[in-house]
């Protein structure tokens, strides 16, 4: 049930575009200064554009994009961002169950419509469904998790058989054996483990053991002055959650506060943010008997056994400082400080599938104290987050049978073809790399694996048993089955075709160990990609989302992995050090900006965020050159107008579009503690500010705050 036995390599090293919902912000627009020589309109100097409502398709009579959303009021060169979205993020305040609202929050709504629909009536036909069919399965999930009245009757029931385990601890020797079994009931504890490709031979799965085992967002939110408040309403919530399973208020306040103390001992051996970005920091190839020695008290070759493992010779004990403070914490931490915080661990791990008054407990932490949420989501759609987590996949089947049509996916896998081309032609013509590199990145372009809509085969769910009157242990089985469905893979050869995204998620991703660039179905939708559009737009939306996922392969951790996705240096001295420079460029770009208006000293941090930012301008200029080789071969779309704007401009006006929305103060906070993406606002900016295209497209000027100088301008790939 714990997130601690999620795959190792997906959390730390796949790399996605990074949606609204999970990994994006907002930046207040810049005040209306339109002091640019270029016309404040967005069409070419003294053009006005064409009213509002002016088909883009004629035989729908709707324009494609709707350019009464913009403001001519705010200056096109001198705020990108508010010229396209200020309007629609005014008249679109985030609702109040969310942290933030904009156009991939929209799209994922309405993937959770389709998914509400599948699963509403998987659960109304589930008895009579073929016996052990998906069907079945997600109905009785799903029914299960709504049945309020019995989650209410039961409690905390469920996990009292965990608790009192928990209670019969007696020695160090006995935590590291209850830690062994939990994690062979797929719940583990303390640290992540699961399998992943073996950095030196790719092609092959081994096991990883990971750092976690922390209740806070980072190592800094245990120490810094700035987040004692965060501290002090983190050690109530543990409090309040002892408490609701009969633990007495005094005793609950002094283990809530040792479990403080025994995390931040884990945080002070842990990496930052940026550290974990790091592939160096994500792999170290110990045999089992050099395990050990990291962590006498904790027996590598026992812990194996339970999970019914074998890892021949050896495993990736990735971040020793972690796992040897965790042994010493094993050999030194009172028994009882171990149970306090195990306790709190299981309990806040089963809350969302208890009674409300846990549920409403770590909302009031995790939703409102962190992230600014002030209520809750309907408990539909955070039964259908149960359902994607322990059997997403095969939702996924059902979704895709709904709504992905085989003509939407091949036209993506002529838009994937078209913006690949583009980017193998950009690395041919740098002028800054040496013809021995760039063979080596055109080796590794030819080698990329797209990944378009769903899996070519789908899982077997036969394994998995599903009741449809218990809900904790139905996400318990579901835990388990994934766990074990996971580390079954360690020793045998790595799928490239298996996927690390459900069909139904509204986002893409590149991974480097496997060297495959993947896009889920529920992404290839308006505003991304649109059948009936201009290629500007689908060039500016999904164009641009294809060139951002593959030149992930070449961003400061991907051009780290070779074509064959082994970490392996394929650069010349001379031409990482000009890689370097330039990406430092990019670095310096995005600390520079503060995106919350009320706190001017809180900015991105460049080197948490370069990959994405990297990707981001990559992407944008391939997918812009790959409209350009389009247009050729349509000379007559590439001089029309439509609505009054250029296929140019259109092309960036969908690229901002993508990236319109708002975000509340303290998720945006939180993110820009955490998270590898930089605020949506930003991203709709900043990679147009470095390409000439834009500038010339816009008739900015220089001077204009779209148009970086000269001398900070980034052109990498």
């Amino acid at each position: 049930m714990s997130k601690q036995y999620l795959k190792p390599l997906t959390l730390a090293l796949a790399v996605s575009l990074g949606l609204a919902l999970t990994a994006c912000g907002k930046q207040e627009p810049a005040a209306n200064a339109p002091t640019s020589s270029a016309s404040s309109s967005p069409g070419p100097a003294g053009t006005a554009p064409a009213a509002a409502g002016t088909s883009a398709a004629a035989d729908t009579g709707k324009s494609i994009f709707d350019v009464s959303e913009l403001d001519p009021k705010i200056n096109v060169c001198q705020d990108f961002n508010g010229f396209v979205n200020a309007k629609w993020v005014a008249a679109n305040p985030i609702p109040n169950d969310q942290t933030s609202w904009g156009a991939f929050n929209i799209l994922n709504e309405a993937s959770l419509k389709t998914q509400h629909d599948i699963v509403d009536e998987a659960s109304k036909n589930a008895d009579s469904a073929k016996a052990g069919s998906i069907e079945q399965k997600i109905g009785w999930l799903y029914h299960s998790g709504m049945d309020e009245a019995t989650i209410e009757k039961n409690g905390f029931e469920p996990l009292k058989p965990k608790l009192d385990a928990i209670a019969g601890l007696k020695s160090s020797s006995d935590v590291a054996d209850f830690i062994t079994q939990r994690y062979a009931e797929g719940d583990g504890q303390v640290f992540q483990f699961g399998s992943g490709a073996d950095f030196q031979h790719a092609d092959m799965q081994i096991a990883y053991a990971n750092e976690g085992g922390l209740g806070l967002p980072t190592k800094d939110y245990y120490t810094k002055p700035d987040y004692k408040a965060i501290r002090d309403a983190y050690v109530a919530y543990i409090a309040k959650s002892l408490e609701l399973t009969g633990v007495a208020e005094a005793d609950a306040k002094k283990q809530a506060d040792d479990v403080l103390k025994f995390e931040t001992r884990l945080a002070a051996a842990s990496l930052a943010p940026v550290e974990e970005r790091d592939p160096k920091n994500q792999y170290h190839f110990v045999s089992v008997n050099d395990a050990d020695k990291v962590t006498p008290h904790f027996h590598w070759e026992k812990f194996f056994a339970a999970q019914g493992v074998t890892v021949d010779k050896g495993f990736s004990l990735s971040q020793p400082k972690f796992f040897a403070e965790f042994d010493k914490m094993l050999a030194s931490t009172p028994v009882s400080q171990w149970q306090a915080y195990l306790r709190f661990h299981a309990i806040d791990d089963a809350s969302p599938y208890l009674s409300k008054n846990f549920q409403d407990n770590k909302f009031a932490f995790y939703g409102t104290t962190l992230a600014g949420q002030p209520q809750q989501k309907p408990r539909w759609k955070r039964v259908l987050g149960a359902v994607n987590q322990g059997m997403g996949q095969a939702l996924g089947q059902l979704y895709v049978a709904k709504e992905f049509t085989p003509e939407a996916k091949q036209r993506a896998e002529e838009l994937v073809t078209n913006v690949r081309n583009a980017l193998k032609a950009r690395i041919e013509n740098l002028d800054w790399m040496s013809a021995d590199t760039k063979a080596k990145a055109i080796d590794k372009w030819n080698k990329f694996l797209p990944k378009i809509g769903y899996p070519d085969k789908w899982r077997d769910w036969s394994g998995l048993d599903i009741k449809p009157d218990n809900y904790y242990g139905n996400v318990e089985a579901a835990g388990k089955f994934n766990y074990q469905y996971d580390i079954a893979k360690i020793g045998k050869p790595t799928d490239r075709k298996e996927w690390g995204m459900t069909p139904q998620t509204v986002n893409a991703y590149y991974n480097p160990t496997d060297n495959t660039i993947n896009f889920p179905a529920a992404i290839l939708q308006p505003p991304f990609f649109d059948a009936k559009a201009d290629d500007a737009i689908n060039y500016g939306g999904i164009g641009a989302v294809i060139g951002h996922e593959a030149s992930h392969g070449f961003d400061d951790e991907g051009s780290q992995f070779d074509g064959d996705g082994n970490q392996k240096d394929w650069w010349t001295k001379d031409d990482k050090t000009q890689f370097n420079a330039r990406t430092g460029k990019l670095v310096d770009q995005f600390n520079a900006y503060a995106p919350i208006k009320d706190k001017p000293d809180l900015h991105v941090n460049g080197k948490l965020t370069l990959g994405e930012n990297i990707a981001d301008l990559g992407g944008l200029n391939v997918s812009y050159d790959a409209l350009q080789t389009a247009l050729k071969k349509n000379t007559a779309e590439a001089d029309k107008k439509i609505d009054g704007y250029t296929q140019d401009q259109r092309f960036f006006l969908n690229w901002a579009r993508v990236w319109r929305g708002s975000t509340r103060e303290k998720q945006m906070e939180l993110r820009l503690n955490t998270d590898p993406h930089s605020p949506i606002s930003i991203r709709a900016m900043a990679a147009p500010s470095n390409m000439e295209a834009f500038a010339t497209a816009f008739q900015c000027k220089p001077g204009d705050a779209m148009v970086r100088p000269a001398d900070k301008q980034v052109k990498i790939w």
